[in-house]
């Protein structure tokens, strides 16, 4: 696995990775209306692209030896919810998404190792992100790293309202 960061030809692999993926965990939640709506504005290639050019996010690649997309990670390098802030420097984990044919390969503990240096090395006093109430895998994924609840928040999928929850963890 190669750890990178994205350019922006890499922004039509990530989008059909961000779509695949979030359809893989949580499209039997939604009616296919609301997901195919929040699947053109939050992964499409413009998308994708725009996040990758924006110098307020770090997008990181992990991709196998002949190039194939395998993973990646966003990081948001300001709060998204600077009412539950418990530090001066708080970048917000937006997306780490894997290849689902590729899980269990360590990818995703690779990205989450380079989110937490790159955010050390930032100066981040907290890291925040958000998960859905509903998925316990992903909330045993972030506690092994020292993430906690911090508070309940909401996800919009066109018409649908998610319980999420906000978890955090403090440098």
């Amino acid at each position: 696995m190669i750890l990178r960061d994205a350019t922006p030809a890499d922004a039509p692999a990530a989008a059909a990775l961000g779509s695949e993926a979030f359809c893989a965990a949580f499209a039997y939640l939604y009616r296919p209306e609301d997901l195919n709506t929040f699947l053109a504005a939050n992964h499409s290639p413009e998308k994708a692209a725009a996040e990758i050019a924006d110098p307020a996010m770090r997008v990181h690649l992990a991709v196998d030896e002949a190039g194939k997309l395998l993973g990646f990670c966003k990081l948001v390098l300001s709060c998204g919810w600077p009412e539950h802030a418990r530090a001066d420097r708080v970048i917000e984990l937006k997306q780490l998404y894997t290849d689902p044919a590729a899980t269990g390969r360590g990818i995703g503990a690779t990205l989450m190792d380079w989110a937490l240096a790159e955010a050390a090395v930032r100066g981040a006093g907290e890291m925040q992100l958000s998960v859905w109430s509903g998925n316990d895998g992903a909330q045993r994924f972030y506690a092994r790293y020292g993430f906690a609840k911090m508070a309940d928040i909401h996800f919009i999928v066109g018409e649908q309202r998610d319980e999420e929850f906000l978890y955090a963890k403090l440098f």
